[in-house]
């Protein structure tokens, strides 16, 4: 099976630079097979029996040889299809540019209300499905209401956050 590993704080604004050669030579050593960044914000497609062991060990080579262990996502190839084919704002016509996924590091609790009112971050919007949460920034990531920070303490997980094009080159690259 087909595995994604979306990591946090990599290459970006040049802090925590980790060159994707080393972040696919992580994953190998803690026993991924075919594993190949895609674009160098910190994503993996690999496969492997123990994902769990995997992604931790991967990390903690991170950490041993760089200094930061980065916080990591995972999704299978299965998820991250039903993802992109669920997305609500593509469903409504919105323009690719201004969409984002953020993938959270667990579900909020079933039956709970979204702990972001929609009026706090407008004209930001964002529909939340199991952990993911689709968002619409019509200002763009840069002047968003809704940042990675925010999703983390609304939440209490870590999210990662990839922009539209970047969730459909990744599943490109799933189902290759």
């Amino acid at each position: 099976m087909r595995w994604l590993a979306l990591l946090r704080g990599v290459n970006v604004g040049g802090a925590r630079p980790l060159k994707m050669a080393e972040l696919e030579s992580a994953f190998r050593a803690a026993g991924a097979r075919r594993a190949e960044t895609v674009i160098q914000s910190g994503n993996v497609v690999f496969e492997a029996d123990e994902i769990d062991k995997v992604a931790a060990a991967a990390a903690a080579a991170i950490k041993e040889r760089l200094g930061f262990r980065p916080a990591v996502v995972l999704r299978s190839a299965q998820a991250w299809r039903a993802m992109v084919d669920a997305n609500p704002f593509v469903a409504s016509g919105s323009p690719e540019t201004i969409l984002h996924v953020a993938c959270l590091g667990s579900a909020p609790k079933a039956g709970t209300a979204p702990p972001i009112e929609a009026e706090a971050v407008a004209p930001d919007e964002f529909v939340v499905a199991g952990d993911d949460v689709y968002l619409r920034l019509p200002n763009g990531v840069a002047r968003a209401n809704l940042t990675n920070a925010r999703l983390d303490r609304a939440f209490r997980t870590v999210s990662r956050l990839r922009n539209w094009r970047t969730a459909l080159r990744l599943l490109e690259r799933l189902e290759a």
